[in-house]
This record gives structure tokens, C-alpha cells and sequence, in this order.
């Protein structure tokens, strides 16, 4: 995740001396990775075909040198565990029964409560400030990271360099977020070799892509650094910030139950997430919202699979704002689904 834009850039940071960047810092690790791994085969990003390109980007037009960007690419291996992780995303390869049961579960229910009443104030003036709802600002970082106890083994370096150069399919866009991510660990002091994230390159509590850390990471506690990788606060504020920024509307349903006749429009089920048909043209289709909704509200037909049969929801504006942190309605429905279970085991 992975876009008022509050720019890390323009906060006054403190630097952290674990997170320094310096060369002398660099040729060390990469001396002593050498000797120690003699026989690991590895792509030597500094290499490639594409390096050169990349390498003149960040000099023209971020300000770094040809030295230290090529020496950030050569301690980048590539990893044939993360080409393959991204060619099957769970929401691309099991239906909606499957697919919820890794997140709908009791343990993650029970630790969402118990994240919940940890950072209750936090969560309330999260709340306060931006009108996202404390239990699905806890949702998303429950599905994300387990509450943050789960938050990726890879190196950042490695996930965004094979990805950038190394699967075609999406190659303009992990670029771009390699070259963001070396923007951000330049901003925050940090050493590029070290952070660790997702298979995807996605970083801390709430998983944010770096252009997402770029522009929506908060500094919600003012000790000057926006952490959301070990700053629980920081990454609250961070993931309440991100949804009201991609236009969240405090106060409004975000999604209904709902009941289709046999005659409904197959066509309401295209898949897409924008709404664009009336909560009462939905209705005229053949898909009823079991819930009182405005019924000029814009909406999109949800349809899911069960074992035996589907489930019928709609999806409101708010409900779209929770696909902009992942592209997917099964997601949005976990969040949503797991955000009523933290609620209720909080008395919420």
C-alpha cells in the first residue's frame, strides 16, 4: 500500500543510529555478505540490464549519486520465493468461503479486542481526527499484519529489486516504488539494506507500499519520526490518515446485507468496485439491501461464493475506500467482517 498529502519530507525527523545510510556502512555489509555466502547464486542487481536506466533516474532527478545507488543494487539479491509468492495471491486463487477463513478467525478476533483496548485512546482520537471508525482502522491492521506481529521476513531491498526488474508483468510499478523507497530511506535516515517487509515490498503494521508511506505515514505521537514499523501510534494514525485521504465519509454505512431475486441482472456482477448505480437502481436489477439505505446512495452488487450457493451484499462509498488499501472486495468484506467482531468483543 500500495497516495491533505502529509510528505515526510517536510516534518523535522530525529535519525535514529541503527537507521544511518552511509557508504563506508554499505561496502562493509557488502564485503562481509560476500565472503559469507560464496556459493549462493544471486543476480547482481547492479548488473542488470536495467540498472543503468534506474541508476540515471536517481541521479537526474532525486539528487543521488551513481555510487551509492549501484552499491544498494549489488546488496539487493533476487528471490525466486517472491516471484513466485506474487503469482498467487489468495484472493485470486480460492473462493470467498475459503478466503475468509484466514482472516475471520477467533484468534484474530480475540487479539483485535485486545489491540483494541491496548490503544483505546489512541484509536479514539484516530477516530476524532479523521471520522474511520477505531475498529476498522484495527481490522485493516489485523488482516494486514496480525496486529503488527506479522509484518514480512523480506528484505524491502530485495522484494522491490525483483520485482522491479525481474517480473515483467508489473515492472513500471515496483520501479517506481524502488525508487520511492530509496527517496524515503534518504528522508528518514534509514539504511536501505535492512527494513523488512512483505513479499510485495510492503512495510510495517498497516503494510504500506513506500509511495504510500511517502505520502500518508503520520507522526501521530510527535516524537518527530513516522514509524510504522515498530510505533503502534505512528501506524493507527498512519492507517486512519490513508483512509481519510482516499475519501472516507465519517459516519456513513459501509456496506448491506442484501437478497437477489432469480431474475436479477447478471451484469450487476461485473466485478467492478466503483459505485456508479443508485442503491434503487440495484434494487430495480434485482438485488434488495436487507438494511434502510438512502436509496439514492451510490452502491455496487456483491455476490460471494459459498459451498453450497452465494451471499448478497452491497457495497457503499465507504466500502470502496477500503479497496483502495487492497484492490479486492473479499478483502474489503474481511475487513469489514472482522472490524463487527472487534466491536462486539469490545463492548463497541
Amino acid at each position: 500500500m500500495r497516495a491533505v498529502e502529509i510528505n515526510s519530507a517536510s516534518v523535522s525527523l530525529k535519525i535514529h543510529p541503527i537507521y544511518s545510510f552511509s557508504a563506508p556502512r554499505i561496502a562493509i555489509f557488502l564485503a562481509f555478505f560476500a565472503l559469507a555466502t560464496p556459493s549462493l547464486s544471486m543476480a547482481n542487481y547492479a548488473e542488470h540490464p536495467s540498472a543503468e536506466a534506474f541508476i540515471g533516474t536517481m541521479v537526474e532527478e532525486h539528487g543521488f549519486s551513481a555510487e551509492e545507488v549501484a552499491a544498494v543494487l549489488a546488496g539487493a539479491e533476487r528471490q525466486q520465493s517472491i516471484l513466485d509468492a506474487i503469482a498467487r495471491p489468495a484472493e485470486k486463487s480460492k473462493p470467498w468461503y475459503e478466503y475468509r477463513q484466514i482472516f475471520l478467525t477467533e484468534r484474530r478476533e480475540r487479539e483485535g479486542a485486545e489491540f483494541f483496548q491496548q490503544h483505546r485512546a489512541t484509536l479514539a482520537r484516530a477516530q476524532a481526527e479523521t471520522g474511520v471508525p477505531a475498529e476498522i482502522i484495527v481490522a485493516i491492521i489485523g488482516v494486514e499484519t496480525y496486529y503488527g506481529r506479522i509484518a514480512g521476513s523480506y528484505r524491502v531491498i530485495d522484494a522491490l529489486t525483483t520485482l522491479a526488474f525481474d517480473y515483467p508483468k508489473r515492472s513500471p510499478f515496483f520501479t517506481d516504488e524502488l525508487v520511492n523507497f530509496l527517496v524515503l530511506t534518504r528522508e528518514q535516515g534509514m539504511d536501505p539494506l535492512v527494513l523488512k517487509g512483505s513479499y510485495a515490498g510492503a512495510m510495517g503494521y498497516g503494510q504500506f507500499m513506500p509511495s504510500s508511506y511517502r505520502a500518508y505515514a503520520v507522526d501521530f505521537d510527535n516524537d518527530g519520526i513516522a514509524d510504522i514499523w515498530n510505533n503502534p501510534v505512528d501506524a493507527i494514525g498512519s492507517v486512519a490518515n490513508y483512509l481519510a485521504q482516499r475519501g472516507w465519509r465519517g459516519g456513513e454505512p459501509i456496506v448491506s446485507a442484501a437478497s437477489a431475486s432469480d431474475s436479477a441482472d447478471p451484469e450487476l456482477f461485473d466485478g467492478k468496485l466503483k459505485p456508479r448505480l443508485s442503491v434503487a437502481e440495484i434494487a430495480a436489477a434485482g438485488v434488495t439491501a436487507t438494511d434502510s439505505l438512502d436509496p439514492e446512495a451510490l452502491a455496487i452488487a456483491l455476490r460471494f461464493d459459498l459451498e453450497d450457493g452465494y451471499e448478497y451484499w452491497l457495497g457503499l462509498h465507504n466500502f470502496y475506500v477500503i479497496t483502495r488499501y487492497n484492490i479486492s472486495s473479499m478483502y474489503a468484506m474481511s475487513v469489514f467482517q472482522l472490524s463487527q467482531r472487534i466491536a462486539a468483543g469490545v463492548g463497541g
